[in-house]
């Protein structure tokens, strides 16, 4: 028992506050024996309610282990700053487009809502054999001593 509660002492002494993002979530790593090997295992505490979707990106990467180390603060301010640009960017060119599309320049297309496939150039590649043209076919006979003589020689290689 005392081995269980050393334990559990150890992780809660040993872990060590990386970074705090902008929703008050605390990123925490320590470094752990298993197998004889050193791991560092990473965490989040969540501020209030467990939401997962509350992670930011880079955050997300540092947990998964794609990146090695944490963000930093500049990094997620200049992150945040390039997000803000591209919604401004993405509302000023829907502005631009409903402007054209008001003048009669462009026309309006939503996004998501495609036409479906050509099916008239699909359906004409059909059209000579639904006329009744066909191509000679070889003899019913020829067909099967082909087939026969081409099982016969894969069963000698």
């Amino acid at each position: 028992m005392s081995r269980i509660w050393a334990k559990f002492a150890g992780m809660l002494s040993n872990r060590s506050l990386v970074g705090v993002d902008k929703t008050g979530n605390r990123y925490f790593t320590r470094k752990e024996e298993i197998d004889g090997f050193m791991k560092e295992k990473r965490w989040v505490v969540f501020k209030g309610e467990h939401d997962p979707t509350s992670i930011p990106v880079e955050w997300i990467c540092w947990l998964n282990g794609q990146r090695k180390s944490a963000p930093t603060s500049e990094e997620m301010a200049e992150l945040d700053a390039r997000r803000e640009r591209l919604k401004l960017n993405v509302a000023r060119m829907k502005e631009e487009e409903e402007r054209l599309a008001r003048e009669g320049k462009i026309k309006k297309s939503s996004v998501g809502k495609l036409a479906g496939p050509d099916l008239k150039h699909f359906v004409g590649q059909f059209t000579d054999a639904s006329k009744g043209y066909t191509a000679a076919e070889p003899s019913n006979a020829q067909d099967e001593s082909r087939s026969v003589s081409a099982f016969r020689t894969s069963l000698y290689i």
